[in-house]
């Protein structure tokens, strides 16, 4: 694609179409986009459109488009194609700084992304000169380019929060600390001066304000892994600017908005962050600072109001507290009765509040509500902040805070009973006082596993739980009866089993409640109790238990789904998944009622995917029914496929990308299920599975080999007389998969398919090329998990076809080509061959090797069948070999970058194990010992010649055993 006028003009209009609401217009210029994205030129186009154009709109259009096109395609995946040639690559990392510095705010954030995306990959090895072009950006005093740069430069920093400690990482960081501590230091005290220079200019200070988050963000970053040297020596600076910024009160700077922090808020959040890493961190260097610190961030804490607008400020506070009060350095300071006291009445109890800004988000924006609160994303709340300064006081003063909070739970109490419609809220501050007093440690799987032995779980769950979740009229009190279920799902570890089962059909009628959030949690916490384990493995509450509440679990659970808000509510389908689990056989009768309810629901979410959770365990639930239907009576497969496949056709037509590889783990699951031939409903489908355009996914490969084995071992024969044609489309797919590292395991289990299922006649003529593919795949790349998979695959090849015909077609590409087999990779590999199945197949295989080919006992090969017996006894006996040497670095399915739909294995539409060899051997020893007898009757005394001479003593006595075990002896 040249560089010219036209071709800006064609992408501009193609743009304009991506923005359009009709998906008749929009859809193919996305597709139109995406088939020339690999073009040379394509991303310096995008650059200049949004350099050049005129139309604003355009302009941000490009930069979204450039930074996704970006994230998809920069990094180079070995085994992909590489989609930015090296001219473009160079030419970006050339302009892209410049443009992002001197563009509008809108495209400079997504400039900004583009860069740490780039950088990510390329700094600083590829990409040295990054920071110091930043760094020279500092010298200008322009504002809008400096803060530029501190936000590119804290789009790249930031990882250093979350990555693991390495060398590679130490020197990058010691790399930006040597360019950019020093610079950074000078301008976060020359903008600290320009605060007081402008004290009065309101538009100033904002630009500035909005400058001195950022630095304090970068010092976070920068100082997260290990305490630098640089920030050590000028931790007075540091500290002296920190503190006197977050005791600044500027009256410009205060904002009327509830809602929205304010830049003043932001910047001593960031603050109060900073002094809780170093008072975490770096305690003994922070140690003359922090008293200074622990006063400002109280006075802070006192002096705030209740907004909203507080909210991130305040949490951070509590959180610097928090994590003071729980190290042994500084437990002098909370010490005394009062200021426990003073903590606890004026930090935590207001903090713990339900305000009416929760009571909107409850009722108005449940879904953001429930990730807060349910997934512990609200770790910027204030409830959360009180809850971790709560737990942090309890490690040293258990007793005394127990006592003192005890006494403000009994007077919520008391309030809310005087007059329950009106204090309701205080109720709801008593159990959150009480879930984060007893609550000590806790996990997704288990909730609450370590519980405040001063608190009575059960005896509060009776008295003031119990009566919530038993009031007749589920409407009343949402948030209370919200507040009673998550108790329960908080403390189902601690909780008698009695107490359990006497909720759950409370939680069946909860279904019901108008309250997205109340009937949310009720279907969470039914799916949690509905996973706990007994004394015996077994889930906790069994299907009988469930017997009685059975139709009215499922009615609720579908109605739920039809609950305004709740159509693709992710908890009911998981609380669905999770009930066709326990209840198996019970659900039978409701099948073909609710299958309908669930394909009308897979079609209605197939025109929008936009729930990924829910529609995950929407198809985990389908196959729950057909597994537990068909296992009961395997003909009922054809009503699930009647139900299933216009839908499905829909999908595949319609090329819903994230629903693809579902479906066909879906038709994998029921194609396995029939006993006879294919049906020929899938033989129509069959040719379009090999075609090129579906094999370019990532995660279609995993689901459609799977598929194509189905198809393998329930109709080979049936493709061999009716779609031979389409063999050598098959093999092809074969010879793609073998060629990738991140794939080729996928490529044999295919192969492995062909072989064990495909009447042999109909493959002979592609033999030796498949054998040629997989020797040049050896020469150019030999890793671990190839040669593992070729060693499983030479000898079902031997077991199927026989060890005559093995030894014969490698001669045949090349004359002694199996010895060098044998020597090369059987005798020193096979040791790392790991699974029964696998291991089973190459036992099986080595045996006919050894005792089923006659060049074996005649030739010059004879030198090498004592070598290939030890290595097989060593098979047997040795520990599995799983070392992988260094260089090897398997790419993991999850790291392939970029857009596509990752490959996500549906649990219940699992394969059983197969094993190709099945009842024919039970013990491979055994059969070794027989047909060591039955070659030594052939040829009398060679084999115990062969023996005594090469064998060593240790495998000689296992040999020795496996002879006895077998009754035979060698002759």
């Amino acid at each position: 694609m040249e560089l010219n006028d036209a071709n800006l003009q064609t992408l501009t209009e193609y743009l304009q179409k991506t923005l359009n609401p009709d998906p008749l217009v929009r859809r193919p210029a996305e597709k139109f986009l995406e088939s020339v994205e690999g073009n040379q030129n394509y991303a310096l186009l995008l650059l200049t459109t949004l350099e050049k154009s005129q139309d604003e709109v355009i302009r941000v259009c490009a930069a979204v488009t450039f930074k996704n096109y970006i994230k998809r395609n920069w990094r180079i995946v070995e085994d992909e194609p590489n989609k930015i040639s090296d001219p473009d690559r160079t030419a970006i990392k050339a302009n892209i700084v410049n443009l992002m510095l001197t563009s509008p705010e809108q495209i400079q954030k997504q400039l900004s992304d583009a860069i740490s995306i780039i950088g990510r990959e390329d700094f600083p090895q590829k990409w040295p000169d990054l920071l110091t072009e930043m760094v020279n950006r500092f010298q200008g005093g322009d504002f809008h380019i400096i803060n530029g740069v501190l936000r590119t430069a804290h789009s790249l920093f930031k990882r250093y929060r979350h990555e693991f400690k390495s060398n590679e990482l130490w020197m990058e960081i010691k790399l930006v600390l040597d360019t950019f501590a020093q610079p950074l230091t000078e301008l976060f005290k020359a903008t600290i001066d320009l605060c007081q220079t402008h004290a009065t200019d309101v538009n100033a200070l904002k630009v500035l304000f909005s400058s001195l988050t950022l630095i304090s963000k970068l010092f976070y970053s920068l100082n997260f892994q290990d305490l630098p040297e640089f920030f050590e020596d000028n931790m007075e600076t540091w500290m002296t600017h920190f503190h006197n910024l977050l005791t600044l009160d500027n009256k410009l700077l205060q904002t009327d908005d509830e809602e929205e922090a304010g830049l003043l808020e932001l910047l001593k959040s960031q603050i109060c962050d900073n002094a809780a890493l170093y008072a975490q961190k770096y305690d003994e260097e922070f140690q003359p600072y922090l008293p200074r610190f622990v006063t400002a961030i109280w006075n802070l804490l006192v002096t705030t109001g209740q907004e909203v607008k507080y909210d991130l400020l305040v949490s951070n506070a509590i959180q610097f507290l928090a994590s003071v009060c729980e190290r042994p350095h500084y437990k002098h300071l909370f010490e005394d009765q009062n200021t426990l006291t003073s903590i606890c009445e004026k930090v935590i109890v207001p903090n713990m509040e339900f305000r009416s800004a929760d009571e909107e988000a409850f009722e108005d924006n449940s879904e953001e509500y429930i990730i807060r609160d349910l997934e512990g994303s609200d770790i910027d709340t204030r409830r959360r902040a009180a809850c971790d300064l709560v737990r942090g006081l309890c490690k040293f003063f258990e007793g005394p805070v127990t006592a003192i909070f005890s006494g403000y739970v009994n007077s919520m109490l008391t309030e809310y009973a005087k007059n329950p419609s009106v204090n309701w809220k205080h109720k709801d501050a008593a159990i959150y006082l009480v879930t984060s007093l007893a609550s000590k440690a806790q996990t997704q799987k288990h909730g609450i596993t370590q519980a405040n032995e001063l608190v009575n779980l059960s005896e509060f769950f009776v008295n003031h739980i119990l009566p919530d979740l038993r009031s007749p009229n589920v409407n009343e009190f949402p948030v209370l009866k919200s507040d009673a279920i998550k108790y329960v799902m908080t403390f189902r570890s601690q909780l008698p089993k009695e107490q359990l089962l006497e909720t759950v059909p409370l939680l069946v009628a909860h279904l019901r409640a108008e309250s997205t959030v109340q009937h949310t949690y009720a279907a969470h916490a039914l799916e949690r109790l509905f996973t706990m384990r007994g004394p015996n493995n077994s889930t906790l509450i069994s299907a009988a238990e469930m017997a009685p509440f059975t139709e009215q679990l499922l009615n609720n659970l579908f109605n739920a789904l039809a609950i305004l808000g709740s159509s693709e509510n992710e908890y009911i389908m998981k609380a669905i998944m999770r009930s066709f689990s326990l209840l198996q056989e019970a659900i039978v009768p409701y099948i073909p009622t609710l299958i309908g309810q669930l394909t009308h629901k897979l079609l209605q979410v197939s025109k929008n995917p936009s729930k990924p959770h829910f529609n995950h365990y929407l198809f985990e639930s389908l196959c729950l029914s057909i597994r537990i239907t068909c296992k009961a009576n395997p003909v009922s497969v054809s009503s699930f496929e009647e139900a299933l496949f216009p839908v499905f056709t829909e999908i595949l037509q319609s090329d819903v990308q994230e629903f693809v590889p579902y479906v066909f783990q879906v038709m994998s699951l029921l194609l396995e299920i029939h006993t006879n031939n294919i049906p020929s409903s899938y033989m129509a489908l069959f040719p379009h599975l090999l075609q090129p355009v579906l094999w370019e996914r990532t995660g279609n490969i995993p689901p459609l080999v799977r598929l194509l084995q189905a198809y393998l071992e329930k109709g080979g024969a049936t493709i061999a007389s009716s779609a031979a044609d389409k063999i050598p489309g098959l093999l092809g797919v074969f010879q793609k998969l073998i060629a990738s590292k991140a794939n080729d395991h996928q490529g044999f289990y295919l192969l492995n398919s062909i072989v064990e299922h495909m009447p042999p006649e109909s493959i002979t003529q592609y033999r030796k090329q498949i054998f040629i593919l997989l020797f040049q795949r050896l020469q150019s790349s030999k890793t671990t998990k190839f040669l593992k998979s070729f060693m499983v695959f030479i000898n079902l090849y031997c077991v199927k076809y026989g060890a005559i015909a093995l030894q014969e077609i490698f001669d045949d590409i090349q004359p002694k080509m199996f010895g060098m087999v044998l020597e090369k990779i059987v005798i020193p590999e096979v040791q790392k061959v790991s699974g029964q199945v696998e291991k089973k197949i190459c036992a099986v295989g080595i045996t006919k090797i050894l005792t089923e080919c006659p060049a074996m006992m005649d030739t010059e090969y004879t030198k090498l069948w004592p070598l290939v017996l030890q290595a097989l006894i060593g098979l047997f006996e040795l520990p599995e070999d799983d070392s992988i040497p260094d260089d090897e670095h398997f790419i993991d399915i999850e790291d392939t970058p970029g857009y596509q739909t990752a490959f996500s294995q549906l649990a219940f539409a699992g394969k059983k194990e197969h094993d190709p060899i099945g009842d024919a051997v039970s013990n491979p020893k055994i059969l070794l010992a027989q047909s060591l007898h039955k070659l030594s009757t052939a040829c009398p005394g060679r084999v115990p010649s062969m023996l005594s001479t090469s064998l060593n003593t240790e495998a000689l006595q296992f040999l020795q055993g496996y002879l006895q075990a077998a009754s035979v002896q060698l002759v």
